[in-house]
């Protein structure tokens, strides 16, 4: 008989991982796309990366995107917050935190504003 084993999650760099999302982003043509290191910043998580969507639907095709590469790559996921209304989507990666806005409430919220001290890992050139 064997014993069940405990998941194990892939041990990737966060520098690596924000890559990875940057690029699941973009495949999913994700606009405005900004990571931030927030190792010495914060400490609820390692690094945030924000994205913007052009509707509703995409921006739930990015997160579902996001969940499913991240499954694929085995890495460790907590939750999908704001789906179903796709104004702020979140994906909690545990030390990544990827928010999916509409426009106008990624300007609201304004979370870029934040973490002023932050490192940036990724920034899409002004189009």
């Amino acid at each position: 008989m064997t014993l069940p084993t405990n998941k194990k999650f892939a041990v990737v760099p966060v520098a690596e991982k924000v890559e990875n999302i940057v690029k699941w982003l973009e495949e999913k043509h994700a606009a405005d796309v900004l990571a931030l290191s927030l190792e010495r910043v914060n400490s609820f998580t390692d690094a945030v990366v924000i994205a913007s969507a052009k509707s509703v639907r995409q921006a739930q095709a990015i997160a579902e995107h996001v969940y499913a590469m991240a499954k694929q790559s085995n890495y460790e996921y907590l939750r999908i917050e704001g789906k179903d209304s796709g104004q702020w989507i979140l994906v909690d990666l545990n030390d990544v935190v990827v928010n999916v806005f509409q426009d106008d409430v990624r300007k609201l919220f304004n979370l870029e504003s934040l973490w002023a001290d932050a490192t940036v890992l990724h920034q899409d050139e002004p189009k």
